[in-house]
């Protein structure tokens, strides 16, 4: 066996910062949380070569005395933690001390620090960890950290960095969550020397989501502000038509720390149910805010996860939250037009050019010049000696004879001719809109105000049955086919299925194992097609699969789904007026019909300002 023997400080350095500092990104992100701490209004990250070779970070922030600066790069090594009791109740984001001691082991490190009461600054450099140089120095308040050649020494780390593009850009976005987490502080990041990002540090959260999201997603989201218990959520959600394939915009931050959370996002999405299309995900700028002790972050090395004392108040904080938002956010959907270019319009056409005998023709843009005299008589000249036009004699002849022709007695006045009356006007409805009509067979145009509204009839008629039959308490009333359909899913989907047999019978379904891998399905809902089935229990395996929280409220939400979806009326097909007058009303006299249950939005909205200007009135 072999002999156990300690590891030296210096390999035991190493694996430490190997759990710290995983790449570029870590590195300043851990910067930029103890800039943080330290109260800095202003940070800027410079990078080059993606953070391999150059990471400088300065901040505004309170500095460090010499004392304390070589102290800072010991192992555990902080000022944020005394006793035992302080784990818990976090409230900064660095506490072990392992951070500056985890960077400086695998890199070259130069800082410049001072204090607001010391008339010079600190300046150190560090070799893997050992301070090879100390001196004072001039600089402004504040600190100032280079880090240089990361992983220079640990060359097995070094190998799996990606392109220099990657590690940069994900550095960028460790660096954009915490600007998005404290918009008090004004976070600039320059990337071989050209700027990415630079927030306002204003204090608001909707400044920092614009700058780090864009324009475009800060505009589709809607605020969400509530409480819970010891829970204070606020932030932004998007609006179900303005979703992603994926959840790379779900951000969530507690008590200022970003972090990941199953919990958190299943809270979320279930605020969504019906009304998502199915692999689309929302995006959301969430921060919780509780008192410490009611979680630890003490429970990971980077600290990305946490832990809650209660999940199930977290879950409902978030659900319910969201789900009020998103309830007073507005349904239509503003439409996008393209905006017209002034190239778009045909340019005016040119008076023809004067005679070239002795005057320049005068430039395109200068048309309208004044002449001088001298000029003018030069002009004048020429237009007299233009040759004129001469008639021909068989002109001259016919102009003679016109002449001479007596003139046509006056006719009597024509009675006036009858007008084709006036088109009658839509009637206006006593709600104050007017239903115009119908295009495409699929969507229903309405006139209210000074908009012009766009409703998809089928999206509103599969809302307003789903709506109907999920208000009925009466349970799903099953069939039994005479010969069972067959189908053969994924073997860990049909495991699955199988496990949650007597769940699917709750709603409407009986499967057994046909034997290698197939299912015999030998009963559905009554108001499902067979031919829906095996599609229906396909999306049901899948929200299994990917460890969605499938209760029976849930499955029963999601065969209503397939048979209001089949049930309603079909885009393309003719419908009768007053079905159409019905639908319009439902659409705009209820708040709840926005999005039918597969997240597709119900009604579209043209202003007339977008109309004028793309007619150029505007």
């Amino acid at each position: 066996m072999p002999k156990i023997q300690q590891l030296s400080p210096h390999v035991a350095d190493l694996i430490a910062a190997g759990e710290v500092v995983e790449r570029p990104a870590s590195a300043a992100k851990e910067l930029v949380e103890n800039a943080i701490d330290a109260g800095a209004k202003n940070i800027t990250v410079e990078v080059q070569n993606g953070g391999m070779t150059f990471l400088r970070v300065t901040d505004d922030g309170c500095g460090m005395t010499a004392e304390d600066a070589e102290i800072a790069f010991l192992r555990h090594a902080t000022s944020k933690l005394r006793t035992a009791e302080d784990l818990e109740a976090i409230h900064t984001l660095g506490f072990r001390g392992e951070a500056l001691a985890a960077i400086s082991a695998v890199s070259h490190i130069d800082l410049m620090t001072k204090t607001a009461d010391s008339p010079f600054g600190t300046g150190l450099h560090l070799d893997a960890g050992v301070v090879t140089e100390r001196d004072s120095v001039g600089c402004p308040d504040g600190t100032t950290i280079i880090v240089r050649d990361l992983f220079y020494n640990t060359p097995a780390r070094m190998k799996f960095m990606k392109r220099d593009t990657v590690e940069a850009s994900a550095l960028v976005s460790a660096v954009s969550r915490l600007a998005i987490a404290h918009p008090e502080v004004s976070v600039r990041i320059l990337r071989d020397g050209e700027e990415v990002l630079h927030t306002p540090g204003d204090g608001k959260l909707f400044s920092a989501v614009y700058a780090v999201l864009g324009r475009q997603s800060a505009q589709e989201m809607v605020e969400v502000s509530s409480r819970w218990e010891s829970y204070t959520l606020t932030g932004y959600v998007s609006k179900p038509n303005a979703t992603r394939g994926n959840r790379a915009n779900q951000l969530f931050f507690v008590n200022g720390r970003h972090v990941r959370s199953k919990t958190m996002t299943a809270a979320l999405e279930e605020a969504y149910r019906n009304q998502l299309m199915v692999g689309r995900f929302p995006s959301c700028v969430l921060q919780l805010t509780l008192p410490e002790h009611l979680v630890d972050v003490n429970v990971h090395p980077a600290k990305i996860e946490v832990k809650f004392l209660n999940e199930r108040d977290l879950f409902d904080c978030i659900r319910y939250g969201v789900e009020g938002a998103l309830e007073k956010a507005s349904g239509r959907v503003q439409m996008k037009l393209p905006q017209q270019k002034s190239a778009d319009v045909p340019a005016a056409p040119q008076p023809p050019a004067a005679p070239s005998a002795k005057v320049a023709s005068p430039a395109k843009d200068t048309f309208f010049r004044t002449m001088s005299a001298e000029d003018y008589k030069a002009f004048a000249e020429v237009i007299r000696e233009a040759p004129r036009p001469q008639l021909t004699p068989e002109l001259r002849a016919a102009l003679e004879r016109q002449q001479k022709k007596p003139a046509a007695p006056e006719k009597a006045p024509e009675p006036p001719q009858r007008q084709p009356e006036a088109q009658q006007e839509l009637p206006l409805s006593s709600e104050g809109y007017r239903i115009v009509g119908e295009v495409l067979n699929t969507y229903i145009i309405v006139e209210e105000g000074s908009n012009v509204l766009l409703i998809d009839k089928h999206a509103a008629h599969e809302r307003i049955l789903f709506e109907k039959f999920r208000s009925s308490a009466a349970p799903i009333v099953p069939q039994l086919l005479l010969t069972p359909i067959l189908c053969k899913p994924e073997y860990e989907e049909a495991a699955l299925l199988l496990e949650n047999a007597a769940l699917l019978g709750e709603a409407g379904f009986e499967i057994s194992d046909y034997g290698d891998g197939v299912l015999a399905i030998r009963q559905i809902p009554a108001d499902l097609a067979p031919e829906d089935a095996e599609q229906t229990l396909g999306e049901l395996a899948a929200d299994l699969k990917a460890g969605k929280r499938v209760d029976p409220s849930a499955m029963r939400d999601n065969v209503l789904h397939t048979v209001a979806c089949k049930a309603a009326i079909k885009g393309g097909w003719h419908t009768d007026e007053r079905e159409l007058a019905a639908l319009v009303k439902e659409v705009l006299s209820r708040s709840d019909l926005k999005y039918c249950p597969h997240g597709r939005p119900i009604c579209a909205v043209l202003t007339a300002s977008q109309l004028e200007r793309q007619f150029k009135r505007a």
